[in-house]
């Protein structure tokens, strides 16, 4: 126990001169302990506490004890106090030895003092228990060897307040609870007394905390705030506002395919705005059909995409019927070399590696023709889909290409069949030779045992090679039924074109008829409509390329004010050999315009 004291102030440097307390005279030691009420330990003539831990000289004006360079006092292990053992190993208090006063540990038997909850941010201590001599300078003198001190308020019923300059001290502090002080060498109650060290509750402590707590609160919101301004998405850039100048940049960019989709931004952000009115009509409407022209860009890159698509699905089903083709040929290879001619030359060990490679084989076979006939399989379900998603003339089209690739598949499945047979066919052989070294080696069989046992296997041979013929047999009636189908539509399909025909000629023959029918029922119905064509013939007369039908509503109106535009409009257009209408202009200037074309009419008839 004096070694674990030991090692706690190890790294104190001790000066050569230090307060040693002999105990030679065992008669004073045991005189001196009694007057404090401890009970004496220790042999006659023998040190109870070794030099190297006693404390050395302490000196006040330097706050620290002599000898010991200046030291961080949070680390662990350094200081006048040594730092709180770990809870397992029992706690060893030391004697204390000062200029003015001596502090002696409490018995180790008895509990340790009790001390109150921690305040937040505490640096004051309570101290009770002084002897009733002590003054503030030895109060300090003890005190200061565990931190620097602000404010030391004493009473005059023997306790004090001490506050130090950091929270750490004042663990240092409360490790003196339970020392017992002496004055000098007396032995009078009132230089005597039992220290009691707990924590206490200040105001200004308090107040420095919450300072403190709010300047961290403070330095957590800024960081966070920087944090989330990093994180932050870049705003958007700003849109200028519409002018002319600006409309003729944006209608450029707009017809530039890699400036498009800023520009069709701007665009929508003004229209949102309510840029549009009378003036800006037109540039707004180029714009609107730049944009709009700009669909048909975007419908050939996707059918490009989609073409590329399409070509390496293509590849790639290529590429796996190559595939295919070399697996079969290896199992043609594999099964050639089981038949007896080539298979008698092998040896076991040969034969057993054949067997197991074209058993291999055969698997990666079957699952690369699974993969090969999943891919057609989609591509008749997407054309299926296309089908229901078309017309009903449409959907009773069948695809002669998805015919083709059905027969293609069937025929694949019935040369798998046919090498499933040849393979059954070379196990049937296999098994009559294993059946003639049965009758060369085991001699203790009898025959009708094992002809029992290959007649078993003959009829399980057979049975599969019935139910295969049944499933080669629904192939083929699978694909006559196919072909009627394919022969039917197309008879159907004859059918609906020529009724389609009739259709048609039906019903354009009656448009014919309707049309002469109006024809012949138009025609003037009152002299002011006579009077009406002939104004408005000579004025159109006049202006050979034309005038609208405002122009011309104008005009007639100064002749007769009641007339509308309407009725002018109507009655030009009952009158097509006369006067017809087309449309001058490009883009904002569009414009119909009527013309007298009854000089033409007479020419041609």
């Amino acid at each position: 126990m004096m070694a674990a004291a030991a090692d706690g102030l190890g790294s104190i440097a001790i000066d050569t001169t230090q307060l040693n307390m002999s105990v030679t005279d065992p008669t004073a030691w045991a005189t001196a302990m009694n007057n404090l009420g401890m009970v004496p330990v220790g042999l006659p003539g023998q040190q109870l506490v070794s030099d190297s831990i006693c404390v050395p000289g302490f000196d006040p004006s330097l706050n620290m004890m002599t000898g010991i360079t200046p030291i961080n006092p949070m680390i662990p292990g350094l200081g006048l106090v040594p730092p709180p053992p770990p809870t397992e190993v029992a706690v060893v208090k030391e004697i204390i030895h000062c200029k003015s006063c001596t502090l002696f540990p409490q018995n180790p038997n008895l509990p340790p003092p009790s001390t109150r909850e921690r305040p937040p941010g505490c640096k004051t201590v309570f101290v009770g228990g002084l002897p009733e001599n002590a003054t503030e300078e030895i109060i300090q003198e003890v005190f200061e060897q565990c931190g620097d001190i602000t404010a030391i308020r004493k009473s005059k019923k023997n306790f004090c307040h001490i506050r130090f300059a950091e929270e750490f001290m004042v663990d240092k502090a409360i490790y003196l609870s339970g020392y017992r002080m002496r004055l000098g060498s007396s032995t009078d109650k009132k230089d005597s007394g039992r220290l009691h060290v707990d924590f206490a509750q200040a105001r200004d402590d308090f107040y420095e905390w919450e300072c403190k707590q709010r300047m961290r609160a403070r330095e957590e919101r800024h960081r966070r705030k920087l944090e989330e301004d990093r994180l932050r998405p870049p705003s958007p850039p700003a849109i200028m506002h519409y002018s002319e100048h600006e409309a003729a940049l944006l209608a450029e960019k707009l017809k530039d395919d890699s400036k498009f989709s800023e520009a069709i931004t701007v665009l929508l952000s003004w229209i949102e705005r309510g840029e549009v009115n009378r003036r800006s009509a037109n540039q707004f409407y180029s714009m609107v059909q730049s944009a709009n022209s700009h669909v048909r860009r975007l419908m050939n890159e996707k059918a490009t995409h989609e073409q590329e698509m399409e070509e390496a699905k293509e590849n790639f089903k290529n590429a796996l019927t190559g595939i295919l083709t070399q697996f079969e040929q290896i199992v043609a290879v594999f099964n050639a070399s089981t038949r007896q001619k080539a298979w008698d030359h092998f040896s076991k060990a040969q034969r057993k590696n054949i067997d197991i490679w074209r058993k291999h084989s055969e698997e990666l076979r079957n699952a690369q023709s699974e993969q090969l006939m999943g891919i057609r399989r989609e591509e008749e379900m997407e054309m299926s889909d296309d089908e229901n998603c078309d017309s009903p003339t449409k959907k009773m089209r069948v695809d002669e290409s998805a015919l083709a690739a059905q027969a293609y598949a069937l025929k694949e499945e019935n040369d798998s069949l046919r090498w499933q047979l040849d393979a059954y066919r070379n196990e049937v052989e296999l098994l009559k030779q294993e059946k003639e070294q049965l009758f060369r080696t085991e001699e203790n069989l009898t025959k009708d045992q094992q002809l029992q046992f290959l007649q078993q296997t003959m009829q399980g041979m057979q049975q599969q090679l019935l139910t295969i013929q049944e499933e080669l047999n629904n192939k083929k009636s699978e694909l006559e039924q196919a072909k009627e189908e394919q022969s039917h539509t197309q008879a159907l399909l004859k059918v609906l074109q020529e009724q389609e025909i009739n259709v048609l000629t039906v019903a354009l023959v009656n448009q014919d008829r309707e049309n002469n029918i109006e024809k012949r029922s138009q025609g003037l119905k009152s002299e002011k409509e006579a009077l009406l064509i002939g104004i408005i013939s000579t004025f159109l007369h006049v202006h050979p390329f034309g005038a609208n039908i405002e122009y011309l509503w104008s005009y007639m109106q100064q002749l007769d004010s009641k007339i509308s535009a309407n009725e002018i409009e109507m009655l030009l257009m009952r009158l097509p050999r006369m006067f017809k209408q087309e449309f001058t202009g490009v883009g904002a200037t569009l414009e119909k315009r009527w013309k007298l074309c009854a000089f033409e009419g007479i020419k041609t008839t």
